[in-house]
């Protein structure tokens, strides 16, 4: 499995990064972990072809997430000429707030007639979901979006990767990370606990609890990329656009 950082920045550009999707290539299928608005971009800059993509996890229906899909949507139109189906999961009601996003940036987008299929697939809180050879396990989580918001637990090619999304500390953690291979963890702040987002002192206080054999620090606000030096290199990974880990 190889992981490409598309975008590892939050809603508000921190470090000139970009906003959050991370590429997957697996054998037999590759996909997104979200869209956030800036996600083209990011893949025409690293070289990573869109009309490749089978399928889009989306964590939670904040823009810096999911906003993405609707560029994804002009490009296989009038660009990419996609041809082959595309899936999108995502929490419930995504399909009506795609809808709503698209319309409003380019209207009449979605009602285009297109030489491909898009089907949305919604998660049901702990039911694993087995799409397109990946199986993929949500956690809700805490982070208001107008939806429930998810960590995503996947399980692909003898390996486990976990992705929190956006959230503040909450017990699903630990179930959602437990054995993963890497654990893809939102750090917006170094040591102000807030109840939507993570901080890099309550993820290092559950360290050991959360149990995963490798974490990588993502979505860091411009005060955590500002104590990024304190960060105990034997125990994390820094994420930052263009990084690529095979797992």
């Amino acid at each position: 499995m190889q992981l490409t950082i598309i975008g590892c920045g939050d809603a508000f550009g921190a470090g000139g990064r970009l906003q959050t999707s991370f590429h997957v290539r697996v054998p037999g299928a590759t996909f997104l972990i979200d869209c956030g608005t800036t996600t083209l971009i990011g893949m025409q800059r690293l070289g990573l072809k869109p009309s490749e993509i089978d399928m889009v996890f989306v964590s939670h229906l904040h823009g810096d997430h999911f906003g993405g899909l609707a560029w994804f949507l002009i490009d296989a139109q009038h660009v990419s000429k996609r041809t082959r189906p595309l899936i999108v999961t995502g929490p419930e009601g995504i399909e009506a707030r795609f809808v709503t996003l698209t319309e409003a940036l380019y209207p009449g987008a979605t009602k285009s007639e297109r030489a491909f299929d898009v089907r949305f697939v919604e998660y049901a809180e702990r039911r694993p979901l087995d799409i397109g050879g990946v199986r993929v396990m949500p956690f809700e989580v805490t982070h208001p979006s107008g939806a429930p918001p998810y960590a995503l637990r996947f399980e692909l090619d003898g390996k486990v990767l976990t992705f929190t999304g956006d959230t503040g500390w909450t017990e699903s953690l630990c179930d959602a990370a437990k054995g993963a291979d890497l654990l893809i963890i939102e750090c917006f702040q170094y040591d102000v606990t807030l109840p939507i987002h993570l901080d890099y002192r309550t993820i290092d206080a559950n360290y050991t609890r959360l149990g995963a054999k490798r974490m990588l620090l993502t979505h860091m606000g411009e005060a955590m990329i500002a104590h990024a030096d304190k960060v105990d290199a034997s125990r994390y990974l820094i994420a930052f656009d263009g990084m690529t880990l095979d797992l």
